[in-house]
């Protein structure tokens, strides 16, 4: 059904202007893709309608356009054509054999991938039945929109429209005043209590006490991938997360309830007379994050804990004062928040028209 190829890597320091091609790496991060670039050459490029592989992770993404690719990454070659759904169908399938493929050698992924047997449907011909893939990716898919329309009535966040002062914000951004300020200066890292508890004895699901959301350094999830008890647990909420050792140095605003088990803190803000939105959260994270993200900070270069962090600089917009502008920093947000669910109210509009369309098609 597949067949799997090694990819020629390419340094990132090959890469050209452009939009073209996505640059595809190991990393389970924005489905592989490191960033875009233009035309390098032909022998490197890979063509679209196949899978990456990415050999850290072990993460399948289909490729709708050509591409390229960095060090340890295979590609997918499918036998016969797909539609949009059993693409989908097909990628999940896919995806399932990722415990297997981490369980042996790097060197043994090709050889092991070949000979995985998998499931899929099949007609009264005794042949894969790709019409139902697809009807059924399109049925699983209106009832997901469905669902989705129905928590951004609830959550009164079918109102795109922006106000006057997140019209500002956005128009004023690229020319705004920004200061200079030390993250140590701004925010304080908060003590917490160690856990009796490692990550493998820890479940990865609720189970009975264990419903406490734990932080590790880990970038899935926004780090939350094991829950514990509450019972002795230092219970934390809206904070700001970040691994203390980790390939990812990404910080995390964290909204619900959670606790740290290992290689992470959280820091808040020091001045508490303000009373921060989550917006102002969300806007300095970012500023953070342009300073201890990659590509500044990787596994080879590694960041530090919070005594690096804490003397790094970040840029934040002031006021005719001097003084941080939270209230700029909190329409900016909201209007991209805005932005952002706007294209999703009108997704959702779409596609249930268009699956309503498919689905009664196929019955």
């Amino acid at each position: 059904m597949f067949d799997i190829n090694n990819t020629t890597g390419l340094n990132t320091d090959k890469l050209v202007d452009g939009t073209e091609y996505d640059y595809i790496t190991r990393t389970s991060l924005n489905q592989g893709i490191l960033k875009a670039t233009g035309f390098i050459n032909q022998t490197h490029l890979n063509e679209s309608r196949t899978w990456s592989l990415g050999l850290l992770q072990m993460d399948f993404f289909y490729r709708n356009k050509p591409w390229y690719a960095g060090q340890f990454v295979r590609k997918i070659i499918p036998k016969f054509d797909l539609s949009r759904g059993s693409i989908l169908f097909l990628t999940t399938i896919l995806n399932k054999q990722k415990k297997v493929l981490l369980s042996v050698l790097v060197r043994d992924v090709d050889e092991v991938f070949k000979n995985i047997k998998i499931k899929l449907p099949i007609n009264s011909d005794s042949e894969i039945d790709f019409e139902f893939m697809e009807s059924f990716v399109a049925e699983l898919e209106a009832e997901r929109v469905a669902e989705l329309e129905a928590y951004l009535a609830a959550a009164s966040l079918k109102d795109y429209e922006l106000t006057a002062a997140e019209l500002s914000a956005l128009s004023k951004f690229e020319n705004y005043n920004w200061g200079e300020f030390r993250i140590g200066d701004l925010f304080i890292r908060l003590s917490t209590k160690k856990l009796p508890y490692k990550a493998k004895d820890l479940p990865v699901n609720v189970q009975d006490k264990f419903n406490l959301p734990c932080l590790t350094s880990s970038f899935n999830n926004q780090g939350l991938n094991y829950f514990a008890p509450r019972d002795g647990a230092t219970i934390l909420k809206n904070v700001i997360s970040l691994p203390s050792n980790s390939d990812v140095y990404r910080g995390y605003f964290q909204s619900r309830d959670f606790t740290v088990l290992s290689d992470a803190y959280v820091i808040d803000w020091i001045n508490k007379e303000t009373k921060h939105k989550i917006q102002s959260y969300l806007f300095s994270l970012t500023s953070i994050n342009k300073v201890t993200d990659l590509p500044i900070y990787s596994y080879k270069n590694k960041l530090g804990g919070w005594n690096v962090v804490r003397n790094k600089l970040i840029q934040l917009p002031i006021n005719k004062d001097g003084d941080i502008d939270f209230e700029f920093m909190n329409n900016f947000i909201k209007a991209i928040e805005k932005l952002v669910i706007k294209d999703v109210v009108l997704y959702a509009d779409n596609k249930i028209k268009a699956t309503k369309s498919i689905v009664s098609s196929n019955q």
